[in-house]
Order: C-alpha cells, then sequence, then structure tokens
C-alpha cells in the first residue's frame, strides 16, 4: 500500500506540474523545495558542512545564499522532468542548446564509443535527455529506487527521448557492449562511493572516497572521456548542454596507478564546473561521508 500510494503522488504531481505554465510550475515547485529543507533540517545542514570544507573562506551569508540558489535549480530541473513527455527537437533549443559539441563529435569518430563524465550538476536529467532529443540517444548507469512502481515510471519518462538505463547488477556486461557497439553512456562521478567501489583522492582538497568505474573502463576500452554538464545560463534564460574536450588519459602501463591517477583527474574536472557554477551542485548529499581507515565520521551530526 505504501509504495503504491508514493507512485500515486508522484504520478499526480508530474502530471500537475507538467501542464502548468513553465513560470507557474517553477514557483510552486521552489516554493515546495523551500518547504522541504525546512521540514528536513538535517539536508540544510549537510549543505552547510559541505559548503564550509569546500568553500572555507565564505561567510555564512554567501553559503546561505548557495544552498537558497541550489533549491531553486533543483526545483526548476523537477520542472523540466515533467515536462519531458512535451520535448521534441522543435522546441528543444527554446529550453536548452549545445556548446562545444564539437568535442563530444570528435571523440565519437574514434568509433570506441564515448564515456561521458558529468555530475549532479545543473539539470543533468534535462542533460542526457536533450542530448537524445538532438540525436544522441545514449545509456545511463541507475540505481533502482526502492519502489519499483516509482522506478519504472521514473525511467519511463527519462526514456522518453530514446535513453536506455544500465542498473547496477547488469553494468559491466552491457557498457562493455554498448561502447564495443560505438555507443555512448553516461556517468554520475560525483556521489560518495564504497572503499570497495572507489579511491580516494582530493576533492575541494579533502579526500572523497570516487568512483574508479569510468577509469577503469576508459583504460579497458580506450574510449575517450568527454565531460559534459547542463548549466543555467543566466544571461541566454536557457540551459546550456556543455562538453569539453576529451580529456587525457595517463597510461603508464601500472593498471592500478593509472586508475588512481585518472580518477583524481576526474574529480578534478568535475571539482572545477562546481566551483564555475557553485549554486547549482547538490550540496544536500553527504560527498565526504567515507572516510579513511582510521579517520573518524565527518557527519556526525547525522
Amino acid at each position: 500500500m505504501k509504495e503504491w500510494l508514493e507512485f500515486a503522488a508522484a504520478w499526480l504531481l508530474l502530471k500537475f506540474v507538467g501542464i502548468l505554465p513553465r513560470p507557474v510550475g517553477r514557483a510552486l515547485a521552489a516554493v515546495t523545495v523551500r518547504i522541504l529543507l525546512l521540514l528536513v533540517p538535517k539536508l540544510r545542514n549537510v549543505a552547510m558542512f559541505n559548503l564550509k570544507i569546500a568553500f572555507p573562506d565564505w561567510s555564512d551569508t554567501q553559503r546561505s545564499e548557495t544552498i537558497r540558489k541550489m533549491a531553486r535549480y533543483l526545483a526548476w530541473q523537477a520542472v523540466e522532468f515533467a515536462r519531458f513527455p512535451r520535448c521534441n527537437r522543435s522546441n528543444i533549443e527554446k529550453v536548452i542548446e549545445i556548446e562545444g559539441h564539437e568535442n563530444f563529435l570528435e571523440a565519437q569518430k574514434q568509433g570506441k564509443g564515448v564515456l561521458i563524465l558529468t555530475g549532479h550538476i545543473g539539470a543533468w536529467e534535462l542533460s542526457s535527455f536533450a542530448h537524445a532529443v538532438y540525436g544522441f540517444p545514449m545509456h545511463y548507469m541507475a540505481r533502482p529506487l526502492d519502489n519499483e512502481r516509482l522506478d519504472t515510471f521514473v525511467n519511463r519518462y527519462r526514456c522518453l527521448s530514446g535513453n536506455e538505463p544500465i542498473y547496477k547488477n547488469e553494468s559491466a556486461r552491457t557498457v562493455l557492449k554498448t561502447l564495443h557497439a560505438g555507443g555512448i553512456v553516461g556517468i554520475l562521478a560525483d556521489q560518495n562511493t564504497l572503499p570497495e567501489e572507489g579511491v580516494f583522492v582530493d576533492f575541494f582538497r579533502k579526500s572523497a572516497c570516487t568512483t574508479t568505474g569510468i577509469a577503469r573502463l576508459a583504460l579497458h576500452t580506450g574510449a575517450p572521456v568527454v565531460p559534459g554538464y547542463a548549466y543555467w545560463d543566466v544571461k541566454a534564460s536557457k540551459y546550456k548542454l556543455r562538453f569539453d574536450p576529451a580529456v587525457e588519459l595517463v597510461e603508464t602501463g601500472n593498471s592500478e596507478q593509472d586508475i588512481l591517477e585518472n580518477t583524481r583527474r576526474f574529480a578534478k574536472i568535475t571539482e572545477n564546473i562546481i566551483r564555475k557554477f557553485p549554486d547549482q551542485w547538490i550540496w544536500v548529499h553527504a560527498r565526504w561521508k567515507t572516510r579513511p581507515k582510521g579517520e573518524p565520521p565527518l557527519y556526525d551530526f547525522l
């Protein structure tokens, strides 16, 4: 019953927001997210703590303003997600334009598939959806939701433009098959990782357990790694889907050292993007939760 009610609430909310004019939907969503942050204070506490790690020289006022803007951008992305059924090639450019697409196309020419290095920046759901609308569908790494009905519903929206999910239990075989066929695989690489799935590298000058998946795949397949992310362009009043040049990989022949060094490079690239758009990253995630052996926990207030 609980799962059915969760699904019904999500279905009604998405359908309702999806038919509203965009400005009205954004205003309603922004109020909802602000209320959520008030009702769940630990989210705001995590965000403030993370911002103190990342920007120790900032004032609390600057951090609070960043959280306020972050909440707004999260709300706006939720509205765009609800409007996915209305997106098509004739109207997508009103919402999001592509920058640096030559970098993606150059990587694609190599014929080894493309790994998109991305994170929870700006409108990450819109980025992969829009790229498929533009004619470049991709596979995306997904963690299934506990609610199976809701998971199916959410992925139905994500796949309306031709994208396909790759779940963790099927990831290795499907990713390799996709890359060997010249396909595109997007991986969110900015979240906390368990020790057995990652390595510790600097992220905002503090060790953070970071997935080694992209490095292992790139070194094994030769697929180029292209940073890609969608950010809100204030001047243009629309999103920009930005692709940067493919990352130059370190390949010394020492497998574990190469994995570590390339993971370090990917983390630094992600950090630099966040520094450009600090109010568009999801600071409510406990990014530094996993600690090196012997270190005390950082989020002891949770």
